[in-house]
């Protein structure tokens, strides 16, 4: 291509994919309505990121989720993360400025013994050891479907307190099942159903609620292109 013939501003090139997708959810679904503006923007943001227009439908909110991870983020909590590959994908100058604390512990020492000596999953094992962490959490699982199981099983057990779950864990063993107990869950989470979902996936989308928390007042940080 021409260089004359393709945008190369990068906030040109988020605001074009912004007003393509709001394009694109009037065609799918012209009665489609967003249940608030930062629900809005996490949902395009999800969309942005996979360029997938199922997350319309798959991407559910419980138990007033988006609040609550608000209220981890603007009170110096701490975000736990399944992989590697999900904390790389999170904006962590933002985190930074917040004073929110992030980790993923699969390579801690105390996770691999655990697992070792239980038999289980790190992502299991650590989950247990994020357990002790006193602070406000947010577990954010894109990948490990056992971790996700742990999660809901140490809840229930009230072995856990998190104030907020971020579910999307991709694949076919155990993904789609995990999430959908999640989703019935009584923890405030967003879980994407099916067997869709990732850990990019799972970066959007704490990225978006960092990005659009005072949405209601300034409005979406790229513009939400909706019509006037």
């Amino acid at each position: 291509m021409e260089k004359e013939s393709y945008i190369t501003i990068p906030h040109q090139i988020t605001d074009k994919s912004f007003q393509i997708i709001q394009e694109e959810i009037e065609k799918i679904d012209p009665d489609y309505r967003f249940e608030n503006p930062l629900q809005e923007a996490v949902i395009k943001r999800a969309i942005h990121t996979t360029a997938d227009f199922d997350y319309l439908r798959n991407l559910k909110f419980t138990h007033n989720v988006l609040e609550k991870i608000k209220g981890v983020l603007m009170n110096r909590g701490v975000i736990y993360t399944d992989t590697t590959m999900a904390l790389s994908g999170i904006n962590k100058r933002r985190l930074d400025k917040l004073g929110v604390s992030y980790h993923c512990l699969i390579r801690d020492p105390r996770v691999i013994t655990m697992a070792k000596e239980k038999g289980i999953t790190r992502s299991m094992a650590a989950v247990e050891v994020a357990a002790n962490d006193s602070r406000q959490k947010i577990f954010i699982v894109g990948n490990a479907p056992t971790a996700l199981c742990k999660i809901i099983e140490m809840v229930n057990e009230n072995q856990l307190e998190t104030a907020a779950v971020i579910g999307v864990p991709v694949g076919f063993v155990e993904a789609a099942e995990s999430k959908q107990a999640l989703y019935k869950s009584n923890i405030p989470a967003i879980a994407a159903l099916g067997r869709k979902g990732g850990s990019n996936l799972a970066a959007a989308l704490i990225n978006a609620v960092m990005y659009n928390m005072d949405i209601e007042k300034l409005g979406d940080e790229y513009g939400r292109h909706t019509k006037q």
